[in-house]
């Protein structure tokens, strides 16, 4: 019931072992300039007590992402105020892009991801966050990140 992508849709493989360019399982810095945050999307499952969560990344601010790496390991983090972000990760089970959306990171207990709340737009992934999905979306869903169509 979860997915995970392993670094924002930016980040080049060849920028591995480059001066200012990181990448762990929560953070990742590109050129010491850009600077991305990993959380988790939750969409509720109609009908159940479930969610489906997938694993994204989100650019932050560099202010942002100081604060957010300062308090990693800081009890009651989860008091923080929400930060800005832009989502960085490219979702098949799309039509529409979903690079570029905005959200809110709310930061998590120590040891937790964070929550990623998405702008309340019409896209569709910002539609199933709020509305909910199906147990047939959620199969749809994992279809599309097992095997991603390989149309342009």
């Amino acid at each position: 019931m979860s997915y995970s992508m392993a670094a924002p849709a930016v980040r080049n493989p060849g920028l591995v072992g480059t001066p200012g360019c990181i990448l762990s399982s929560d953070q990742c810095v590109i050129g010491d300039q850009h600077f991305f945050i990993k959380g988790l999307i939750e969409l509720p499952i109609a009908g159940s007590d479930d969610v489906f969560a997938w694993g994204v990344w989100m650019s932050l601010s560099p202010d942002n992402f100081a604060r957010a790496a300062d308090l990693w390991d800081t009890p009651g983090r989860e008091y923080e105020q929400p930060y800005f972000g832009w989502l960085t990760t490219e979702h098949p089970g799309y039509s529409l892009t979903t690079l570029n959306l905005k959200t809110k990171v709310h930061t998590s207990p120590v040891g937790e991801r964070p929550f990623v709340e998405l702008e309340p737009t019409d896209h569709p992934l910002a539609i199933e966050q709020r509305a909910g999905i199906t147990v047939d979306r959620v199969r749809e869903i994992a279809e599309a990140l097992i095997h991603p169509s390989s149309e342009a």
